[in-house]
């Protein structure tokens, strides 16, 4: 096949699975016939939040003013949008809502509460394995046994990979001869198992009633679709991983270093969706379990993240939290340059990613899980504009959920507690 000719895509031989290329300049443009760059998102979550009086404009449009916060993101002005009034209905309890940011699943505080699946996975279902990892899910100082922005359809924690180490080697660092035949085979038994335990399960289907095989039914198909999941891994485990030119990356043991670990953890997040070894990403910061920090070079924190959040109006403890918002601007910056700078085509990698950045909170001081800080960057959208909605009675933050699901090819309608979309308009229409 003539390299001009070349499509990104390919199918696996009598297994319907799509295999991706990295980006080539060979593979040309949209405009040539051939195929547009893949569609992908990258969702970060700081479960303390920020300020909201210095992240929220005062105007709102496309002619508002910038917040103080936003203006470290002057630069990118036209690449992002600022969300106010947005919430998860049904989603209160100030800290235990941290792991329903992604899913809005409603009641955390509830006994027997149990989480929906998150943003992430949902859309990994839809669209199917399109690269070598469904999605990867990731964290800073983050309590892995306990958090996690991503969760199953059946509401069960996906732990995060803390390690930007290990996700490097993950991504790639080939597998000796020896370690890649003991992972075949430990697909191979696997495998065997959920084969064995599909026919148990069909045989005790005959004998429920209706509504517990409703509920094995549902069983099964998870049972299918991790079937699936094994063989795509399979055949992914068979491939060579893509080759980089990066260093592999030292892990930061130190905790306190949080914006040095906060911006390892994002360039890790780059590299991950430029080498198409995924294309969703999800990222929680966890400034809960943060205890007390360096700010930078000269000044640590009063307090721990925690406490210095709920700052009281002291000034001193709001004066080091603006500082410490407007670095994540910074770093939320860095971020956007670093996705500007690879070229797909005619076009960046920022116009094909979604970046959400956000919280659970909207204000860690009072607790309060209503009008979150929700900020949309790239993805082909078009931005520059302070969409407000009504600050006492939110519009549900899964309606914009719905919007990137679609802009992903996902055709969803629906995704936890939505009523609709948001129509956000296409850059180019």
């Amino acid at each position: 096949m003539p390299l001009s000719k070349l499509n990104r895509r390919y199918m696996l031989q009598g297994l319907g699975v799509g295999l991706a290329l990295p980006w080539l300049e060979c593979m040309g443009t949209a405009g040539a016939g051939l195929p547009s760059p893949p569609k992908r998102m990258l969702l970060i979550s700081n479960n303390l939040g920020v300020l909201p009086g210095q992240f929220f404009p005062e105007d709102a449009g496309s002619n508002y003013r910038l917040s103080p916060y936003l203006e470290e993101l002057a630069e990118f002005r036209d690449d992002f949008s600022v969300f106010s009034g947005l919430s998860h209905p049904g989603v209160a309890g100030g800290h235990s809502t941290e792991n329903c940011f992604l899913t809005g699943a409603k009641g955390p505080t509830r006994s027997g509460f149990r989480n929906s699946i998150s943003l992430d996975q949902f859309a990994a279902e839809s669209l199917g394995q399109q690269s070598r990892f469904l999605t990867l899910n990731l964290g800073v100082n983050i309590d892995k046994a306990n958090r996690s922005l991503s969760w199953t359809r059946d509401g069960s924690l996906l732990p995060a990979e803390d390690s930007p180490r290990a996700l490097f080697e993950k991504m790639f660092v080939q597998a000796k001869n020896q370690q890649l035949a003991s992972r075949l085979n430990e697909l191979r038994v696997r495998r065997s198992i959920l084969d064995a335990l599909a026919d148990d399960m069909h045989r005790l289907n005959r004998t429920l009633g209706a509504l517990d095989s409703q509920r094995m039914d549902q069983y099964l198909t998870s049972v299918r679709e991790l079937e699936q999941r094994l063989q795509v891994a399979d055949v992914w485990e068979r491939r060579d991983k893509p080759e980089s030119d990066h260093a592999p990356p030292e892990d930061i043991s130190d905790e306190s270093l949080f914006f040095e670990k906060f911006e390892l953890m994002l360039s890790m997040a780059c590299l991950a969706l430029e080498s198409d070894s995924t294309r969703i990403v999800t990222l929680m910061v966890d400034a809960y379990a943060t205890g007390v920090f360096q700010i930078d070079s000269q000044t640590r924190s009063l307090n721990g993240y925690h406490n210095l959040s709920h700052h009281g109006q002291v000034p001193e403890m709001v004066a080091q939290l603006q500082t410490v918002d407007r670095r994540q601007m910074r770093l939320l910056l860095g971020l956007f340059r670093s996705l500007s700078s690879v070229s797909e085509g005619a076009s960046r990698l920022l116009d094909s990613t979604m970046v959400l950045y956000g919280s659970n909170m909207g204000d860690a001081n009072t607790h309060e899980n209503t009008n979150l800080p929700i900020l949309l960057a790239g993805g082909g959208f078009r931005h520059g504009k302070h969409h407000a909605f009504n600050r006492q009675a939110n519009t549900p933050l899964c309606n914009l959920f719905v919007s990137m699901l679609n802009n992903m090819g996902a055709p969803q309608t629906k995704f936890g507690s939505s009523s609709g979309n948001l129509a956000l308009a296409p850059k180019n229409p």
